[in-house]
Formats: C-alpha cells, sequence, structure tokens
C-alpha cells in the first residue's frame, strides 16, 4: 500500500508540473508581440468590401505592427470608429519627431479612441524606427513604402529645367533649392491619398513630425466631420509666399476656363481669390488637415491636379501641396463644407495657434499670445466672404489677373 501511495504522489506531482508549464506557454504567447505581417497589405478595413484593391506587391512594401484597443470599427454607429487613420510622410531620420507627436496625438486624443497611424516612407523604414515608434502607443501601426511611381520626377518637367528652377530660386525664398522638398509636395498634392494604405479610409487626420497638439478633445474630429458634412477641417490659415506660386493662379484659371463640367454651382473660391481675379495667397496650413478623402478621389480634383502636374509648377517654381489643397478646397466646396478647428490647438514652426476663448482655453496648455489665428488675415477674409455662383467663378477666371 505504501508503494501504491508513493506512485500516486508522483503522478499527481508529475501532471501539475506539466500543468504550471503548458499555463506558463500559454502566458508567454499571449504576452508575445504583435509580429509584422508582411500580407496585411491593405491597411485598416480591408475586409470591407467594394473599396480599392491595392498595387501589387511589387510596386509598394507594407508593414503593421500594434496591440488591439478593443474597438470595433465599422462606417460608424455611436459606439464604433469610422475609417479613419492618423496619416504621416516621414524619414527614418525624424523618429524623435514622429514619437513626440503620436505621443501627444495619444494623450490628448487617440488614447481614448484607437484610431491606427499609418506611417509611409520613399525607403525602407528601420526596425529600430518601426519597433520605436510601437514602443509608445497601443494604437495599430501601419508601415509603408510609397510605390515608385508616385514618387520621383514629374514626366512632364525635364531634368535640365529643374536644375536650372533649383539654382535660380536657391536663394530666393526657403527650400528654394530643394529638389526633395517639391517631391514631397507634388507626392502629397496629388499621390498620398492613392496610396493602398489608404484605400479603404473615408477619412484621414495629417500628422507631421515634430509638431505640438495643445488641447485634449473630448470629441470624435473624423465623427464631427462626417456629422456635420463637412470635407475639410483646418487649424492655421497663413498667407503663401508669392514667390513660390508666382504662376498658380493663371494656370489654375485655365483649368476652370476648360473644365467648367467639373466647378459647382456654389463655391468658396472667394477665399482664394478676391473680386479683382487677384489671388490672396490665403491657404490652410495642410501640415495638419483633416479630410473627407472622396474630395481627393474625386474626377474634379484628380482632373485639377493632372493639370497642375503638367504645368510643371512643383518643379519649375515650388508649388506646395497647402496652396493646391486650398485653391481646390476653395474652387470645389462652399464654405459650410470647410470646417476651422478652433478648439485644437497647435503648432507647427513659423505658426502657432492656441484657443483664447475660455471654454476652449481651459482644455488646453498653451500661451493664449500664441493667437496668430484670430489677427491673421486669411482668418478674417474666412469669416467675411461667401458663396459665389458658378457663373461668377467663371468670370474671375476669365478677368486678367490684376497685380
Amino acid at each position: 500500500m505504501p508503494g501504491h501511495r508513493l506512485t500516486r504522489v508522483i503522478i499527481l506531482v508529475c501532471s501539475l508540473l506539466a500543468f504550471i508549464g503548458f499555463y506558463h506557454v500559454l502566458q508567454y504567447v499571449s504576452r508575445r508581440p504583435i509580429t509584422r505581417e508582411l500580407d496585411d497589405m491593405q491597411g485598416p478595413w480591408s475586409n470591407i468590401k467594394g473599396q480599392a484593391m491595392p498595387l501589387p506587391i511589387s510596386e509598394y512594401s507594407a508593414t503593421s505592427t500594434g496591440h488591439s484597443t478593443g474597438n470595433t470599427t465599422s462606417n460608424g454607429d455611436d459606439n464604433t470608429l469610422l475609417r479613419a487613420a492618423m496619416v504621416a510622410l516621414v524619414r527614418n531620420s525624424e523618429l524623435d519627431g514622429i514619437r513626440a507627436t503620436i505621443r501627444q496625438v495619444d494623450d490628448r486624443f487617440n488614447r481614448e479612441f484607437g484610431y491606427p497611424y499609418i506611417l509611409l516612407n520613399d525607403v525602407d523604414f528601420t526596425d529600430e524606427f518601426m519597433d520605436k515608434v510601437q514602443a509608445i502607443t497601443k494604437a495599430k501601426i501601419y508601415f509603408g513604402k510609397l510605390p515608385e511611381s508616385h514618387w520621383g520626377l514629374s514626366p512632364y518637367v525635364t531634368e535640365e529645367k529643374v536644375k536650372a528652377a533649383l539654382a535660380h530660386n536657391k536663394d530666393r525664398y526657403l527650400y528654394g533649392g530643394s529638389y526633395s522638398y517639391r517631391l514631397m509636395c507634388r507626392y502629397q498634392s496629388g499621390f498620398i491619398h492613392k496610396h493602398p494604405l489608404l484605400a479603404n479610409l473615408d477619412y484621414y487626420w495629417r500628422i507631421e513630425p515634430g509638431v505640438d497638439y495643445y488641447c485634449s478633445l473630448t470629441y470624435d474630429p473624423f465623427r464631427y466631420m462626417r456629422d456635420n458634412n463637412l470635407v475639410y477641417g483646418y487649424t492655421i490659415a497663413p498667407t503663401e509666399k508669392e514667390l513660390t506660386v508666382e504662376t498658380l493662379w493663371n494656370t489654375t484659371r485655365r483649368w476652370m476656363i476648360e473644365n467648367p463640367e467639373h466647378l459647382p454651382e456654389k463655391s468658396f473660391i472667394h477665399w482664394t481669390i478676391n473680386e479683382k481675379s487677384k489671388y490672396t495667397m490665403c491657404h490652410f496650413w495642410s501640415n495638419f488637415e483633416i479630410v473627407d478623402l472622396s474630395f481627393y478621389r474625386s474626377a474634379a480634383y484628380e482632373s485639377y491636379f493632372q493639370h497642375l502636374d503638367r504645368a510643371g509648377g512643383f518643379f519649375y517654381e515650388r508649388w506646395g501641396d497647402a496652396p493646391v489643397h486650398s485653391i481646390a478646397a476653395s474652387m470645389l466646396l462652399r464654405k459650410e463644407q470647410i470646417h476651422w478647428f478652433e478648439d485644437i490647438g497647435y503648432h507647427h514652426p513659423g505658426y502657432a495657434h492656441c484657443p483664447n476663448k475660455p471654454e476652449l482655453h481651459r482644455n488646453c496648455i498653451c500661451d493664449k499670445g500664441q493667437n496668430f489665428m484670430y489677427h491673421g488675415m486669411c482668418n478674417r477674409r474666412f469669416a467675411e466672404v461667401g458663396n459665389i455662383n458658378k457663373d461668377q467663378a467663371l468670370e474671375l477666371a476669365h478677368l486678367p489677373d490684376r497685380k
């Protein structure tokens, strides 16, 4: 009997040890970081039917990593997220800057919502970059490489003329001699919304490395855009440097005259083009923008971008994506479709906006003296002018540009 009792004890101990070992294996697997799967090519909500298909794998690469937030995603009932993401074009060298931005976006807004981040680069992201970015957020992150066909010299310009233009403009204005800056402006103007990782998004919030977000948001700005039929959202609206866009309005007016079928019956073009057909230089600073992507995907916007690209101004001058987006928005949208997110305090080197209304500032940590928008000319003009009819917009296009 004692021998049988000892045998039963040994079997019981071995079984207990085996169970403990199996339990630890399960715990290890559950804690193991989610791997970056290269077959996750379509980005967020890729299982939603009826969306654009991605480019072939040879055209681009995409990697995703992250932890589930527990939120469900759909077209947006009260308890679900919209098909939206924060999106940035960023270099490996901007690691610290984008980490700081994501941390602030999480702290001010996204920690409560869990929208994904999409980071894009014209070269492969390094393992260090991806590891360190993912370490500071629980949100899903998608890392994508730009398609080669989207990044490079426009087929409508020549290298010789571009080199001459860079030399001519080198000392005339900021980034006057920068080729890479022009690649970025052309990409942001005509291609970012075409990246396969954005194919299933309805909205995007553009973020940048090295910026500051001052205010906590207690609501979902994507849902605010949808519920109020808004198309374009901004925080800061300065004037552009005239030397960088010397022929942009004249090029735009030609497109309007040649493509009247793309113009809406009413538009807010008076914000960017005054009553005398003079370009006001007002533009939305597109380093922050929240946009209904159906706008950039529209036939009208694509036709306008292609017209600008053929003109060569992205390279021969320094047409920025901000004035391009802004003229397009004012020309193709109504005033009530454009929204100033006054409650989103924001700083990008050069300008800052700090809400000074007590009910808004209480959610912010910033100096009320950083109130560029409250005395800026373009903000005043936004409040003063309204929509005009299509025939009036075409009259502006036909008037000579009055310097």
